[in-house]
């Protein structure tokens, strides 16, 4: 049991990124993303294709196809993409051979993720000032930024900055953290990248509630992010006239075009078995706490509303939420302690449902979307929101 969390401290702590904002009012100088990419594994299967899986490799458990395909029915998701074909799961073993695995789709799917991003915005690879990779589902030593240098023409002084453990909170947190990065050097191009192969994290011997959970939700994906400061060449100081005007162009990336105006960054202490790894010798196997919808609804809306107020706005004034799909209850209980209208959590739920829970990338894959088919109304707001392990968030505030 999940004992009661103490009220999350110093919410009212700017960040630099935040004074920004709220200095000089000047969102212009803020960093703008410019350009996004996703990236899908090739072998894609129904829900019903992996409970027979799953059945298959947990073996005489106690747990059937049927019952399984039940269980997966539960989670909201249609269908995923896998890092391997179905078949390999059922030899797939040791924590060698997983992180061998994982490398090499890694770097294949990351490493189209990055090409298409630079291809939108007009970017040379040598032209990105730092990149920032983060991930939860597998380790290396090279990182996978390091490997990225010897198959793309990425600088050789490039700032490299890999994040791991943050778990599906790293794709608004890295998003955040490269904005801040944009603030000190604003004529420079800063690249995110999250890869998360979550298949390979399963647990053949671990039959409990918390290993289905994650079977049945979390499937693998790849996708990236272009930012650029405000003084950068394709940017420049008159960038906000031409996302904000009709009938002038906004370069050469296909979609909008949003400002990170803000961040910031919300630990919950002593909740580090809510969510999580245990590191074990076959791997990682999950920690995941069923008090999650009811430390969401508890904690995130005065989260929410002391960060939106600290810039003067309020949730109604907040046209698109790009909120991390946690699986279906989590949704719930975002949608329901934060009295949002029916259907603004829709992108959400149908992300869920088509690929699962990509842990860091999901919400990635969402500002891909609202960037390319939601077309927010220009000069609106938008918030993203994603939450981690210990238990934490991260809230990034957008103009679109």
């Amino acid at each position: 049991m999940i004992e009661p969390l103490a009220a999350p401290a110093k919410l009212k702590r700017s960040s630099p990124l935040q004074s920004v904002v709220l200095e000089t009012l000047d969102r212009a100088a803020c960093p703008a993303v410019v350009a996004s990419a996703t990236a899908l594994p090739e072998h894609e299967y129904d829900q019903r294709e992996l409970a027979s899986l799953s059945a298959r490799i947990l073996g005489d458990t106690g747990y059937s196809e049927a019952s399984l395909a039940r269980f997966f029915d539960h989670v909201g998701v249609k269908s995923r993409h896998l890092a391997l074909p179905v078949e390999a799961y059922e030899t797939l073993r040791g924590f060698g051979a997983r992180s061998r695995a994982w490398m090499d789709v890694a770097l294949r799917i990351g490493s189209r993720a990055v090409c298409d991003v630079l291809h939108e915005a007009g970017l040379n690879a040598s032209e990105v000032g730092m990149l920032m990779t983060t991930t939860v589902t597998g380790i290396a030593v090279p990182s996978l930024d390091a490997r990225l240098m010897n198959v793309l023409p990425l600088a050789s002084d490039l700032k490299r900055v890999p994040l791991f453990g943050l778990g599906c909170l790293g794709g608004a947190a890295g998003l955040a953290r490269a904005s801040e990065y944009l603030l000190a050097f604003p004529d420079q191009a800063a690249l995110l990248l999250s890869v998360e192969l979550c298949s390979l994290t399963f647990q053949r011997d671990d039959v409990s509630v918390a290993n289905l959970i994650s079977v049945g939700l979390f499937g693998d994906g790849a996708a990236a992010v272009l930012l650029l400061g405000a003084r950068h060449r394709l940017l420049g100081r008159d960038a906000w006239r031409r996302e904000t005007e009709p009938g002038v162009s906004a370069g050469p990336s296909s979609g909008a075009q949003p400002r990170v105006l803000a961040s910031r960054s919300i630990f919950f202490p002593d909740t580090e078995r809510v969510m999580g790894w245990d590191v074990v010798d076959s791997g990682f196997k999950i920690v995941l706490s069923a008090e999650v919808p009811a430390i969401v609804k508890r904690h995130i809306p005065a989260a929410v509303d002391s960060f939106l107020h600290a810039h003067g706005l309020s949730r109604d004034r907040i046209a698109s939420w790009v909120v991390h799909p946690g699986g279906p209850k989590v949704i719930d209980a975002l949608e329901t302690s934060l009295a949002l209208p029916k259907d603004t959590l829709r992108p959400t739920r149908e992300g869920l449902a088509r690929l699962g829970n990509l842990s860091s990338a999901s919400v990635l894959f969402l500002l891909d979307e609202h960037r390319r088919r939601l077309a927010p109304s220009p000069g609106s707001y938008g918030l993203m929101m994603a939450m981690g392990p210990a238990f934490c968030a991260e809230l990034v505030l957008l103009q679109w």
